[in-house]
């Protein structure tokens, strides 16, 4: 299968991947929504799939207009004031385009038994070489156990167990004044979208996941269950998503900090396992235990299922559920499919650039550019999935840029061929027979090299 076809003769005809995705789900017309516009000069859409393809190129923006490869017609201040504008939902836009996408391509060829889910997350975006960037911290890099300067990237996706899709995304800056290294724009208006947004920066993140869950069920997005690890789990977040409208399926803190409600006592879940009989042989799982959680007055049922710590033959894990109808087996397979987050936040930073081709200042710049960079996900994950490719999302990127450098590379030998022709019509007056023969004789006396990388394109 081939990512981009070789048979076009326009690197911006619609066979090209990027523009196939921009018209099949009508990108513009979301843009648009989002308040992504401009009075005058060069589409948004034009800019957006601009951005979107430069990454294929393995060049930056810069070294593009620097090189001139793969050069757009407008200038780079058309792009950074694209990228700083403040008035774009960015945050609206990957909901809604994720909404599009799975709704219209997915889940209507996916079998209704199958459980649709949310999956909350958060990476490291660094910025550790930056000075100036707008609301720029320190926050502690929990891989090499130190602080390094950048910011958190709260993500909400989307998954069928095979498909992933991102569908919102929010960079955390400190709520701690000692760790903030650059202060917001104080010139905004508090009522405006770029200032929610810085606003948004400095809340929890327990409390931007609930927005953000909020967003994508209002959008319209089709998901059974929500999935995160240990970091978001605690009775508070369990209870505020259940009152949300959508159950979770998460792995619980082994901490005697918190206490669940098992036959009239609280207790911990080492106390819990602790004191239940296990199963025994090879089962999926050592222990199930009905209990319930409380908080603010507010008692919620709840299911604890330990399960085997592959890594570790005397560890063992707690997967915590609130839908009690779930077996054992369903709440262990469904929680499996928060890997996918995983293998997205991988790819991003190896193949589509997610903390390093782009040096914006502004937040404004540095929102933009990862909503771009999730819809360059979107895009490989689409292809991933339809056309049965058995190349990862990585081997994808890597066959997309050499196959969009091989068009290149013939179109510009087709270019000086139709310009050769053109001028030999206009000053030699030959019928269109004699032109077919001079065309056949100059292709057959072309390097080998060259004849046959033009032959896929005849």
């Amino acid at each position: 299968m081939k990512i981009i076809t070789q048979t076009s003769a326009d690197l911006n005809s619609n066979l090209k991947l990027v523009t196939r995705f921009l018209r099949n789900y009508q990108i513009g017309q979301l843009l648009k929504r989002c308040n992504a516009y401009k009075t005058k000069g060069f589409s948004v859409i034009t800019v957006f799939e601009y951005l979107l393809s430069v990454v294929f190129t393995n060049r930056s923006v810069y070294m593009n207009y620097v090189t001139n490869y793969h050069c757009p017609e407008f200038s780079k201040d058309t792009i950074y004031r694209f990228m700083n504008s403040p008035q774009i939902h960015w945050q609206k836009f990957t909901t809604l385009l994720a909404t599009r996408v799975t709704n219209q391509s997915i889940i209507r060829l996916t079998d209704k038994s199958r459980e649709n889910v949310l999956i909350v997350d958060d990476t490291l975006f660094e910025r550790n070489r930056s000075k100036n960037v707008e609301l720029l911290s320190r926050v502690f890099d929990h891989v090499r156990h130190r602080y390094t300067k950048g910011f958190r990237l709260l993500t909400l996706g989307w998954s069928d167990g095979n498909t992933f899709i991102p569908v919102s995304g929010s960079l955390l800056s400190s709520s701690d004044d000692k760790n903030l290294l650059n202060r917001a724009d104080d010139s905004l208006d508090k009522r405006s979208l770029a200032a929610r947004r810085r606003s948004q920066s400095g809340c929890k993140a327990t409390e931007v996941m609930l927005d953000l869950i909020r967003s994508a069920l209002k959008s319209g997005i089709s998901a059974s269950y929500v999935l995160f690890d240990t970091w978001f789990c605690s009775p508070s977040s369990l209870i505020a998503v259940k009152k949300i409208g959508i159950d979770v399926i998460a792995m619980a803190k082994k901490t005697p900090k918190i206490h669940y409600l098992v036959d009239g006592e609280k207790k911990s879940v080492k106390a819990i396992y602790s004191a239940c009989k296990k199963r025994r042989g090879r089962s999926r799982y050592l222990l199930s235990v009905d209990a319930a959680i409380q908080k603010d007055d507010i008692t919620m049922p709840v299911r604890l299922v330990f399960v085997r710590n592959r890594n570790k033959r005397n560890d063992y894990l707690v997967l915590i559920t609130t839908d009690l109808t779930l077996s054992e087996d369903e709440i262990i397979r469904n929680y499996g499919k928060r890997w996918a987050i995983e293998v997205f936040f991988k790819v991003c930073k190896s193949y589509l650039k997610l903390t390093k081709s782009f040096r914006g200042l502004s937040f404004d710049a540095q929102t933009a550019h990862v909503a771009i960079v999730f819809t360059r996900y979107t895009i490989l994950s689409l292809e991933n999935r339809f056309n049965l490719d058995v190349r990862s999302i990585g081997e994808l990127f890597y066959w997309s840029c050499d196959e969009l450098a091989d068009i290149t590379y013939q179109e510009s030998y087709l270019l000086l061929i139709d310009l050769m022709l053109s001028v030999c019509q206009d000053i030699l007056q030959l019928s269109e027979e004699k032109m077919i023969i001079l065309l056949d004789q100059f292709l057959q006396h072309l390097p080998a090299m060259i004849n046959n990388s033009l032959k896929p394109c005849a």
